[in-house]
């Protein structure tokens, strides 16, 4: 696996209403309302780290990213959006061959999921862009797919296509954007999918406002260089 530092403004893939962090202000969660149940798309994963032993959190296929540990796969080069003057990791980004699959993860409460509510605000962002955002279900329940304008680096605009899925869990919110070829073929989603499975999110205990980014970090013993191996 590759480990590549990657500028915020680099490579607009990651870009558009996906990759955008509109924060609304909002209370920070009561610490004494009641866990949210575990929906029945998360059964076969991605986990919160309280469901999982720590044997598996420190396995050797692990890459603890901080709020997430990742797992890769052969020839999977994973790429951090870092950003250039704070230099906090602010997304993860695997790519296999010509497919990527973005990560974030944010905070949210105990009584409820926010991913409905989320949802709803990228689709009308998607809009106010020109493209279009279509609800469909899939192996993580509602998702949404993304048809929207992009400029490459020659200037040239072209329509770029992406799935937006949301999982809400205890206390957080993963959202995942499937980029590339698998956004739009079938046969090349599996391994994004199980990727986005093998994912484990490391809330912590401390109280966080609804939607506030979890920590993410570079790998343990990873320098912030251009590119190097993890």
């Amino acid at each position: 696996m590759i480990f590549r530092r990657k500028a915020k403004n680099d490579d607009t893939e990651a870009t558009g209403p996906a990759g955008s962090d509109d924060v609304v202000e909002a209370p920070v969660e009561d610490e004494g309302a009641e866990e949210a149940g575990t929906p029945e798309g998360r059964s076969a994963g991605p986990f919160d780290s309280s469901e999982v032993d720590d044997s598996e959190l420190e396995a050797e296929d692990r890459i603890d990213l901080g709020a997430l540990v990742i797992t890769g796969m052969p020839g999977m080069e994973l790429r951090l959006q870092v950003d250039e003057q704070s230099g906090d990791v602010q997304a993860i980004l695997l790519v296999l061959e010509d497919s990527a699959l973005e990560l974030r993860a944010f905070a949210a409460p105990k009584t409820s999921g926010i991913w409905t509510e989320v949802r709803r605000e990228i689709a009308a962002e998607a809009t106010r862009m020109g493209g279009t955002a279509s609800e469909t279900d899939g192996p993580f329940g509602t998702e949404l797919v993304l048809v929207v304008p992009v400029e490459d680096p020659d200037g040239q605009i072209f329509s770029q296509t992406s799935r937006v899925i949301g999982i809400d869990g205890p206390r957080w919110l993963l959202r995942a954007t499937v980029l590339g070829r698998a956004a739009v073929e079938p046969d090349a989603a599996p391994p994004m999918e199980q990727s986005l499975r093998n994912v484990i999110v490391v809330r912590g205990s401390e109280p966080m406002a609804p939607r506030e980014s979890l920590a993410l970090r570079l790998p343990p013993g990873a320098e912030p260089a251009a590119e190097e191996e993890a």
